[in-house]
Parts: C-alpha cells; sequence; structure tokens
C-alpha cells in the first residue's frame, strides 16, 4: 500500500535504500538524545539523523544500544564539520568512536565552508570543499562509510562540484532545508535530475515555526483529522525527500511517526506548494563565506 509512509524507503544512486523518516537531532540538549533516540527505535523509526558538529554523536551510539534494536537495522547519518575539511579521515573516525559503531550508513559533508580551526570566522585560503570531496571519496573503500553526500550545496556549489574532474562519486544525498515555506523547488528537481536524493532537514519548520499560524496548513490538518507536522511529513514524502522531523519528546516522536494509512490528494499537496510566506531556519551569516544565492527556488 503506498500510505505505509513508515515502510517508504528511496533507493540511492548506489543501490541501497534510505528509509522515507528518520529522527533529527539538532538542537537538542544535552541528555535529552539518548533517550529521544531510543523512544524513536522502539517507536519504529530505522532512521536516526545526527552530526559531529551537534556534539551528541555519543549520546546518539548510547541511544541505540539502548534500543536493542541491531546496527544493521538502522540507518545511521552523521556529517563532516566545516573545521575538519583538512582532516577527513579523523573527522569520521572521531564520529565513529564517539557513535560506537565501525561504520555509517551515510558521510555528509555539513557545509561547502572549509572553515580554518584556529580562526572560524575565516576560510581556509589553500582549500575549499572540491579538495574535501576528493578526501570524502576515498572513504566508501575503506567500508567505515557506505554512501557519501553533501549537506546544504545549493545549485551553483553542486555545479561547481559536480562538473570538476576530480570528482568521481556524484553524492548520493543533499540534506537541505525544506519545508513548504522554503520549497526550493529548482534545487530539489537540479538534485533529482543528477541522481541525488533530498533530505529535507527543518521539515517542520523548527521551533516555535511560523508554519504553524498559517491558515491553509491548519484548515488542512483539521481537515485530514492530522496534526500539522503529520501533514508536512506526509508531504514532503509524497513529494519524494526523505524527512527528518526532530523532537526529543516521546508523545511528539511517536506522533510524528503515526502518519501511515493516509495520503494527501494532489490539490492539497498543491495548496501547500503554493503558501505566500517564505522563511529560512537556518542561513549563512555565521559562516566565513556565502553558499546560498537565493537561485533554488
Amino acid at each position: 500500500m503506498s500510505n505505509q509512509h513508515t515502510q517508504k524507503t528511496y533507493t540511492l544512486n548506489t543501490g541501497d535504500k534510505i528509509p522515507a523518516i528518520g529522527l533529527g537531532t539538532w538542537q537538542s540538549k544535552p541528555n535529552e538524545v539518548r533517550v529521544a533516540v531510543k523512544d524513536a527505535l522502539l517507536a519504529g523509526y530505522r532512521h536516526i539523523d545526527t552530526a559531529l558538529a551537534y556534539g551528541n554523536e555519543a549520546e546518539v551510539g548510547a541511544g541505540i544500544k539502548d534500543s536493542g534494536v541491531p546496527r544493521d537495522q538502522i540507518w545511521l547519518t552523521t556529517k563532516l564539520d566545516n573545521p575538519w575539511h583538512k582532516r577527513v579521515a579523523e573527522g569520521i573516525d572521531s564520529s565513529l568512536k564517539d557513535l560506537g559503531t565501525d561504520y555509517v550508513d551515510l558521510y555528509l559533508v555539513h557545509w561547502p565552508s572549509s572553515t580554518d580551526p584556529n580562526d572560524l570566522s575565516k576560510h581556509l585560503p589553500d582549500w575549499d570543499f572540491i579538495k574535501t570531496w576528493q578526501e570524502v571519496q576515498k572513504l566508501p573503500a575503506t567500508g567505515k562509510v557506505r554512501n557519501i553526500g553533501v549537506s546544504n550545496f545549493g545549485i551553483k556549489n553542486l555545479e561547481k562540484l559536480l562538473n570538476d574532474p576530480t570528482c568521481k562519486i556524484v553524492p548520493a544525498v543533499n540534506q537541505i532545508e525544506l519545508h513548504p515555506n522554503n520549497p526550493s523547488p529548482k534545487l530539489v528537481a537540479y538534485n533529482t535530475s543528477k541522481g541525488i536524493h533530498s533530505t529535507g532537514y527543518s521539515c517542520l519548520g523548527s521551533t516555535d515555526s511560523p508554519l504553524y499560524k498559517d491558515p491553509t496548513l491548519l484548515k488542512l490538518a483539521e481537515k485530514k483529522g492530522k496534526t500539522p507536522q503529520q501533514v508536512l511529513l506526509v508531504w514532503g514524502i509524497t513529494k519524494g525527500w526523505s524527512v527528518i522531523p526532530k523532537s526529543v519528546n516521546k508523545a511528539r516522536i511517536e506522533g510524528n511517526f503515526n502518519i501511515n494509512g493516509w495520503e494527501l490528494t494532489a490539490d492539497e499537496i498543491n495548496e501547500l506548494d503554493n503558501l505566500k510566506d517564505r522563511f529560512k531556519v537556518c542561513g549563512d551569516a555565521w559562516l566565513p563565506i556565502k553558499v546560498f544565492f537565493g537561485d533554488d527556488e
């Protein structure tokens, strides 16, 4: 049945299958993540997303162990942090050590910004994400990483990467901010045209999102007898990307996973596609270089 959203997977350009829904762990407070990961896995989630930058990989690893769910049944994604671009081999080893596992299913270059570890306000003068990717491409052969990809890459930076002669492996995934107020249709279409799967982060619009005051979304949720969050998740999955809603609240974690047995019609999808407001949860002002160019809408 097509409406079994939580059983759905997407086949990547490597042949591996990424589960359509996962648990995001960004901005989760210390000591909350371990329990959230365990709760999510016990609720049926089989996809967990973290990053070295979040500082919670050890807790994520502990939560996986606490759950008792076998490692080979879980899709685990982590990411290379900006100041580690020159130290890719060390970066993955650090993540694996903290996660307490010998491999990850997906390793992403978190941002197309090679930041100076000694001065986070500066970009490395002799290094960029092309060189980072040259190192990341070596990882699948080590067995430490099953799939490699990128995150926060817009069309401009993807073109730069894919057109470089050293790019031998097309990223399997591009993880980007995706919700009806930041739908990035051009970027999603570009990813798809290159065989790159899109994963949507901040897929619920993040904490205290203006989305939850949107009359179109609220009306649609009421009509369906679902929460706005459930509607947003089914919207994303129906659009063809994986979603990683973040929560540390057990009831919400379970509620976000309770999305089987119903669909959004083409008209309802269209309504959400055409919400007028626009906002980004995650900008690039904190980075030493610009990575978003407004060309992905």
